[in-house]
């Protein structure tokens, strides 16, 4: 990418960003604290580009000097070379920074996890994803909420949703870290049901949804909704479940079936519920839109079908797989306790490329 590429987008940027500083120096913008957030995020996004692309004008200036220098005395010539590097360097970095990205990844998410093929195993197993992602957050110090959850027998998930927030304003939010997720997980092991010692092999599915700031980002018409009330069957004590305080929305456009019932009030399971739907809405909107182009990056496996899976986690010889990138790595222990950042890093990387490539 030349300068003459670029100079159109970083002139925007300079202009987004020194507008986006007045915004945020104006005490008005903090009484709505969803705007707030909107433009610090945006703000985040912007800065590091900006950061970049002065240090390579600094550099620049530094070069021309030095060479400048050099004409009359040789001894500056190793300094010629050593910002010549830094010029190169820092405009490869800025080339990076403005390829084109994905505009959720500041988002957070809702994210779903559903048993599969293998009964009972694969509801546990389920389990074990939804507890690796809990774990991942925690690491991050970011905020979980259980929305739904339907638990098997042994104590699985035949299905769970799950809400994961930032608390900070970040170009690198939930989403850019777990949007990879989607699809079907395969699980290699010997399941607790399994009395002569055989591996099984199961799967569960993810799908995960960038959440939108506000309800009414999405357009949602009431009368396309139904809403049912009943009395929840889930974790939360017993005031819980003395009232019919969980809600189910049905979508009738779509067929698009939302429920929540693990907070206190029907109100809020109504506005929890409402959430998960607009991401929902928003997802399958992108994809339609998308649907006659290439993906950018795997699409999502909405049945959980063993025969389509992203990922293998095998437990006889402690190994997880990523089949999308050739990723294997043999410390599956710890990647189910959340250290997950080493996979993630290979996928981003693996998808900056991609996005270089298309630039």
């Amino acid at each position: 990418m030349t300068d003459t590429d670029t100079a159109p987008a970083i002139e925007a940027l300079l202009a987004e960003h020194a507008d986006l500083e007045r915004q945020l120096a104006d005490p008005n913008l903090h009484s709505d604290a969803a705007a707030a957030r909107k433009v610090g995020r945006r703000f985040a996004q912007v800065s590091p580009v900006v950061a970049t692309y002065r240090k390579l004008e600094a550099a620049r200036g530094d070069l021309e000097a030095a060479r400048e220098l050099a004409a009359d005395d040789a001894s500056f010539a190793a300094e010629v070379d050593e910002l010549a590097a830094t010029v190169a360097e820092l405009d490869r970095q800025l080339t990076d920074q403005l390829a084109p990205r994905d505009p959720h990844d500041a988002d957070d998410i809702v994210l779903e996890v559903k048993s599969g093929e293998g009964g009972e195993e694969s509801a546990l197993f389920a389990a074990d994803l939804a507890r690796m992602y809990m774990r991942y957050a925690e690491r991050h110090g970011w905020s979980v909420t259980m929305l739904d959850e339907t638990t098997s027998d042994l104590g699985g998930y035949k299905d769970a949703t799950l809400s994961i927030r930032s608390k900070g304003d970040s170009a690198d939010g939930v989403w850019a870290r777990l949007k990879f997720e989607g699809g079907v997980h395969r699980v290699q092991r010997v399941p607790v049901t399994e009395s002569q010692g055989r591996v099984h092999t199961s799967a569960a599915g993810v799908l995960v949804y960038p959440e939108p700031e506000e309800v009414e980002e999405v357009a949602i018409d009431e009368s396309d909704l139904r809403i049912d009330v009943y009395r929840s069957s889930g974790k939360g004590g017993q005031g819980v479940n003395t009232t019919d305080s969980a809600v189910r929305i049905t979508h009738l456009p779509t067929g698009i079936v939302v429920t929540c019932q693990n907070e206190r009030s029907q109100l809020q399971n109504k506005a929890r519920a409402m959430q998960v739907l607009a991401a929902r809405l928003q997802a399958l909107a992108e994809e339609q839109a998308q649907a006659d182009a290439s993906a950018d990056r795997a699409s999502q496996i909405r049945t959980v079908d063993r025969s389509e899976r992203i990922r293998t986690y095998n437990f006889p010889e402690n190994r997880i797989a990523d089949h999308r990138i050739n990723f294997k790595a043999h410390n599956l222990d710890q990647v189910l306790d959340g250290d997950l950042d080493p996979l993630f890093d290979a996928l981003a990387e693996a998808d900056k490329q991609a996005r270089l490539q298309q630039a």
